[in-house]
C-alpha cells in the first residue's frame, strides 16, 4: 500500500495519490509493514511518530519525499505577531500550553559530562531567514550583544575564531512564569512580522515514541529546527532524526541541520539510566556509564533486536553537539557518504560527548567514505570500540580529526585523509592505522584508572574488563607529514615499546608478581613501512621507512563547488618504498582481547583498495591514494 500526503490534503482522506492525507503524522498512524508514505512538496511542522514496525528488510516501512519535490519537516513554528519593545529589541508571547508539554524555553541544556562554560543554554533557539540566535543571560545584553571574534576550544585549549561573527550579535533571551512564555531577540534592524521568523516548539522531527519501532526507511527529506536534549552515553539519547533503540533503520539523502543538540541519533534509550550521574550525584558518570551496559544486555541489547542500521548520502551541519550520536544501538551499522560539518562550532554551551560522529560501543561498526569538516571533533568513537572500521574518511578543517577513547580493539583506521592541525587522539589499544595521510598532532595516552568492556567477537556478549596499558597499535604505510608549530605528529611516542608479543611475554616474565609486572613492561607495538616528511619522527626501531624531515610537501585541502581535491607535493624518493596489502593473515592479534581484525561476519579482512576505491596492487604506494607519486599531486578527493 501507498499512502500520500500532501499541503492540500486532508486527514479525513484516505490518502491516496487522488486523496492525500494532510499530515505526514496521520500516514504514520495508518502505514504498516510492506507499505510506503510518499510525501508531496511543502513546509510540514510536525513531529513525525511511526506507530508500526517494519518486519524484515523486505517488508520496510518507507517514507520518502516525492521524487524531485522539496519536502521540509520542522520542528519550529513561525511567529509573526512581534511586538516591538526598545531599539532593535521585539519580544513574542505565547500562552505555557503552545508547547504543549514540552517547553523548550524552560528547559535547559542538563546532564552527564556537560560542562557549563557560561550560564546554561536552555533547548530553544530563534531563526531569522534560517540564521540561528545566540541565547544571552540577561535582558541588559539583548540591547548592545557582544560581537563574538574568538572563543576558547576546550579540547584543544587553543584560541579560535568564531564561524561567523556577524551572526554572534543576533541575540535572544527568554523568561517563562506560570502561564505565558515571553521571548525577546535582537533583529538588529529587521522586521521579525515581514521577514521568516521561527522558533523551536517540538523535540525532534521524525522519532517514534516506543522503543522497537524496526525497519523503517527515512528518505530524501530535508529537516530542521529541534529542540534536542543533551545526548551523553548515559542517557536517553533523542535527536532530531532518530530509530529510539530499534533495529534496521535506513536513512540516507537528507538534508539535516540546525538541531540544538544531536541531529541523527541511533543511541541509547532512558530505562538503562538517563543522566543518573547528574541527578543522584552518588557515584561518576563512569560507574553509571558501566552499569549500562550490563543494564541494556537485560533488556536484549543484541545484534538480533538493536542496531543493524545503514545511514548513507546524508548532509548535516549546523547542530550543537553531534551530527550523529549512539551508544550501545549504533552496533554493527554502517555510516557512509555522509558529508558532515559546522558541528558544535557555536559553542553557546560544551560538553565531553561533542563531535561530528559520536558514537560508544560501536561493535563491528563501520564508517567510510565521508567527509567531515570544521567540526570540534570529526569522529569520536568511545568505549568498545571493536570490530570497527574507519575507513577512508576526509577530515579537514577540525579541531580534532579523529579520537579513540578506552578501547581494546581490535578496530581499524584505515585509508583516511587527516589533515587538521591536531589529527589523532589515540587513547586505546588494538588498533591498526594503515595506509593513512596524517598531517596533525597524534596524542597518545594510557589510562590506568577506568577498566572499561571487552566483547566476545562480533557479539554483545561482555569477555572481560581492562584498562588502557599503550600499544598493541599497528602503524603500516601511512604518509605523515609535519607542519609548523604542530607537535607530536609521527610514532616517536611509541618509543620504547615492546615490538612483538614473545618480546613483550619475556620481558614481563622477568618481572616479580602478578598483576604489577604488566604495568612495568610496554605493549609490542607493530610499525613498519611508513613515510616521515617535515618534522614528523618515526619510532626508533622501525627498520623499513622513508624519512626526510626538511621536506615540505605544502599540502592543502582545496574546495571548489561541491569538489574537494589534494594538493601535494613529494620527494623524488617517495617511489623507493611501497607497502603490501594488509589483511588478517599480517595484522597480529591484539592481546587483551585475543581476538583477530576480522570482517563483521568473521572472514577474512583484505584491505585492498584505496580512498577512491581503486584496487591496490600487491605492493603499492604509501598513503590512503593509489595515484601518489613523487612529483606534484592533484587528485579529486570529493
Amino acid at each position: 500500500m501507498e499512502y500520500y500526503v500532501a499541503k492540500n490534503g486532508s486527514d479525513q482522506n484516505k490518502g491516496t495519490r487522488q486523496h492525500p492525507f494532510l499530515t505526514i503524522n496521520k500516514a504514520a498512524s495508518v502505514a504498516v509493514a510492506g507499505d510506503t508514505v510518499t510525501v508531496r512538496e511543502g513546509v510540514y511542522r510536525e513531529w513525525v511518530k511511526p506507530k508500526y514496525k517494519g518486519l524484515s528488510n523486505k517488508r520496510r516501512i518507507t517514507y520518502q519525499a516525492a521524487e524531485g519535490e522539496k519536502v521540509i519537516i520542522k520542528g519550529s513554528e513561525r511567529v509573526q505577531d512581534w511586538q516591538p519593545v526598545e531599539g532593535n529589541v521585539w519580544k513574542a508571547v505565547r500562552p505555557n500550553s503552545f508547547f504543549a508539554d514540552y517547553n523548550p524555553y524552560a528547559l535547559k541544556i542538563f546532564g552527564d559530562w556537560l560542562v557549563t562554560v557560561e550560564e546554561t543554554k536552555h533547548r530553544g533557539d530563534v531563526y531569522l531567514n534560517g540564521m540561528s540566535f545566540y541565547e544571552v543571560s540577561s535582558y541588559e545584553e539583548l540591547i548592545s550583544p557582544v560581537i563574538k571574534t574568538e572563543v576558547m576550544d576546550h579540547w584543544t585549549k587553543k584560541i579560535v575564531p568564531v564561524n561567523n561573527q556577524e551572526q554572534t550579535k543576533y541575540v535572544w533571551f527568554p523568561q517563562v512564569d506560570a502561564e505565558n512564555t515571553t521571548i525577546y531577540a535582537n533583529f538588529q534592524g529587521a522586521d521579525p512580522n515581514e521577514e521568516l521568523v521561527e522558533i523551536n516548539v517540538r523535540r525532534s522531527c521524525f522519532y517514534p515514541d516506543e522503543t522497537g519501532i524496526d525497519y523503517i526507511t527515512v528518505r530524501g527529506f530535508e529537516m530542521a529546527h529541534a529542540a534536542t536534549p543533551w545526548a551523553p552515553p548515559t542517557a536517553d539519547q533523542p535527536g532530531l532524526l532518530g530509530a529510539n533503540w530499534s533495529k534496521g533503520w535506513i536513512i540516507e539523502n537528507n538534508i539535516i541541520h540546525d538541531s540544538k543538540c544531536s541531529a541523527i541519533s541511533i543511541g541509547k534509550e532512558a530505562t538503562t539510566g538517563n543522566n543518573y550521574r547528574s541527578i543522584r550525584r552518588d557515584k561518576p558518570g563512569y560507574q553509571y556509564q558501566l552499569e549500562s551496559v550490563f543494564s541494556a544486555r537485560r533488556n536484549g541489547w543484541s545484534r538480533e533486536k538493536i542496531g543493524s542500521h545503514i545511514i548513507r548520502y546524508n548532509t548535516i551541519y549546523d547542530c550543537g553537539q553531534n551530527g550523529i550520536v549512539g551508544h550501545l544501538g549504533c552496533i554493527f551499522s554502517e555510516v557512509h557518504n555522509n558529508h558532515i560539518y559546522n558541528i558544535a562550532i557555536k559553542r553557546e554551551f560544551y560538553g565531553h560527548e561533542i563531535a561530528g560522529i559520536k558514537f560508544h560501543a560501536a561493535i563491528d561498526t563501520h564508517i567510510h567514505h565521508n567527509r567531515i569538516h570544521d567540526c570540534s571533533l570529526g569522529i569520536w568513537s568511545d568505549w568498545q570500540t571493536q570490530g570497527t572500521r574507519i575507513s577512508k574518511n576526509l577530515f579537514y578543517n577540525n579541531n580534532r580529526d579523529l579520537f579513540v577513547e578506552v578501547s581494546h580493539g581490535p578496530y581499524i583506521v584505515d585509508n583516511n585523509i587527516m589533515t587538521s592541525d591536531y589529527s589523532l587522539d589515540n587513547i586505546s589499544q588494538g588498533g591498526a592505522y594503515v595506509n593513512n595521510l596524517i598531517c596533525g598532532k597524534m596524542n597518545h595516552e594510557k589510562v590506568l584508572n577506568r577498566s572499561t568492556q571487552y566483547h566476545l567477537p562480533h557479539s554483545t556478549e561482555v569477555a572481560g574488563f581492562s584498562l588502557i596499558y599503550g600499544g598493541d597499535d599497528r602503524f603500516f604505510n601511512n604518509i605523515f607529514i609535519g607542519r609548523a608549530g604542530v607537535e607530536k605528529v609521527g610514532t616517536a611516542h611509541f618509543n620504547n615499546y615492546t615490538t612483538s608479543l614473545e618480546e613483550y611475554i619475556e620481558r614481563v616474565n622477568e618481572e616479580n608478581g602478578d598483576l604489577p609486572r604488566f604495568l612495568l613492561v610496554e605493549q609490542p607495538v607493530y610499525i613498519s613501512s611508513n613515510a616521515y616528511f617535515n618534522g614528523a619522527e618515526p619510532f626508533e626501531r622501525e627498520n623499513e621507512k622513508l624519512v626526510d624531515k626538511s621536506f615540505d610537501p605544502a599540502l592543502k585541502i582545496i574546495e571548489d563547488g561541491e569538489n574537494v581535491y589534494l594538493s601535494c607535493e613529494l620527494p623524488e624518493s617517495f617511489d623507493s618504498i611501497l607497502g603490501q596489502v594488509h589483511s588478517t593473515a599480517t595484522l597480529p592479534r591484539v592481546r587483551i582481547v585475543d581476538a583477530e581484525f576480522e570482517n563483521p561476519d568473521g572472514s577474512c579482512v583484505i584491505l585492498d583498495s584505496d580512498l577512491l576505491d581503486e584496487q591496490r596492487a600487491d605492493k603499492s604506494p604509501l598513503g590512503p591514494i593509489t595515484g601518489l607519486k613523487r612529483g606534484k599531486n592533484y587528485i579529486k578527493v570529493w
